[in-house]
């Protein structure tokens, strides 16, 4: 059985697009380098040949993948998202009880998780200890350097990039 894909819809959509340029426009690319290797002449010996195929089957796998993740997605709508305790799609700030410095996240499927641009997924360690937590609760967030504390100050529905 195949795992459950959880995605955002701005997620679902961004899997829709990549998948959309791979079949199309990269498709037509590496076909196109593949045409011109041939064109060099042996292709026992043909580097770029070999190249090109190598990015063409890898390119097959990546749409494979991506297709996959597409059937077995399960969408949370964002619009109608409860705002009561922290969920998947939810946008969370939290403020740090000992340096009263504020975090903003958003909490989403492990697929689109990007900690750098404060998506968290709901399977990391900050992503577990929020979900199903409450505005005005305390959490402790275990990390290599000792635990964290961070109080939930809101909890908002929807991604909020900032």
């Amino acid at each position: 059985m195949d795992r459950e894909v959880i995605l955002t819809e701005e997620g679902y959509a961004k899997l829709k697009e990549e998948i959309e340029y791979l079949s199309t426009t990269k498709r037509r690319e590496v076909a196109e380098r593949i045409k011109e290797a041939r064109e060099f002449g042996d292709i026992s010996e043909n580097s770029e040949y070999d190249d090109a195929k190598n990015e063409q089957a890898q390119l097959f796998y990546r749409i494979q993948s991506l297709e996959q993740k597409l059937r077995n997605a399960r969408v949370v709508d964002t619009e109608h998202l409860s705002t009561d305790t922290v969920s998947i799609g939810a946008h969370v700030t939290l403020k740090d009880t000992k340096s009263k410095a504020t975090r903003e996240y958003s909490i989403v499927g492990s697929a689109e998780a990007d900690p750098k641009n404060g998506r968290l997924s709901n399977e990391s360690p900050v992503g577990k200890a929020l979900l199903g937590r409450k505005k005005g609760d305390k959490v402790t967030i275990p990390t290599p350097r000792g635990p964290l504390q961070y109080q939930i100050v809101d909890i908002q529905a929807g991604d909020h990039d900032g």
